[in-house]
């Protein structure tokens, strides 16, 4: 895969939904019992209308609920597409199924952490080529600042495979996990609390087809 290293902001940001004021206290399900028993909010997408993102453009490309889960389809090429819940936190683990339905290995998907705006947040971010690594977005501009580039790990399932993907925001440490594993770490302090998300994405070659499923928030 190659490294992703965008000089600028090169994305179709989704219209955002009212930013939510405040962190999310209790716990916030639809009304259901939560599966995970440490779960501050969950969402399996089975309820269409429990608040995500959904959007979709004259090309093709979509956020969309779809079969019990939320697809991103991404056709163009240096495209991230994104969707959020509109659920703030401080220190939390966010964890997500997500798996390829088709397009290319050379593609980005994974979650979003302490975002700010469409221009700044953090992603934590695989590839379908066994790749991984966290990136700051800062003033539109893409950082990867677990290395110098996103790095090759086996923990991760190629191809048209499920990942289960966790991203732990604790203080200023950042911690990517596939699948149970610890793939990539950083430190960074730049943005203390945000909104949480799942991202995917294209690189040179265009077309990623993703689908994410049980979408967990808990404190870490």
């Amino acid at each position: 895969m190659n490294m992703i290293a965008r000089i600028t902001l090169v994305v179709v940001c989704l219209l955002s939904l009212a930013a939510c004021s405040g962190e999310v206290e209790g716990f916030s399900s639809n009304g259901k019992t939560p599966v995970h028993p440490n779960a501050i909010y969950e969402d399996d997408f089975s309820n269409p209308a429990s608040g995500w993102e959904t959007w979709s453009d004259a090309n093709g490309s979509f956020v969309a609920y779809q079969n019990g889960g939320l697809r991103i389809l991404v056709k163009d090429s240096q495209f991230d597409y994104w969707s959020r819940p509109g659920k703030r936190f401080v220190d939390a683990r966010v964890e997500v199924d997500a798996i390829k339905l088709a397009g290319l290995n050379d593609n980005d998907f994974g979650l979003i952490c302490r975002y700010q705006d469409r221009n700044n947040f953090y992603a934590f971010l695989a590839s379908s080529d066994g790749y991984a690594g966290i990136l700051k977005i800062e003033d539109g501009k893409y950082k990867v600042i677990s290395g110098t580039e996103l790095a090759y790990s086996t923990a991760l399932q190629q191809n048209e495979a499920l990942n289960h993907m966790q991203a732990d925001c604790i203080g200023q440490s950042l911690t990517l996990l596939a699948n149970g594993q610890v793939v990539a770490r950083a430190q960074d302090g730049t943005f203390a609390a945000g909104e949480v998300g799942v991202i995917a994405g294209t690189n040179a070659t265009p077309m990623v087809d993703v689908f994410f499923d049980n979408f967990v928030v808990s404190k870490p």
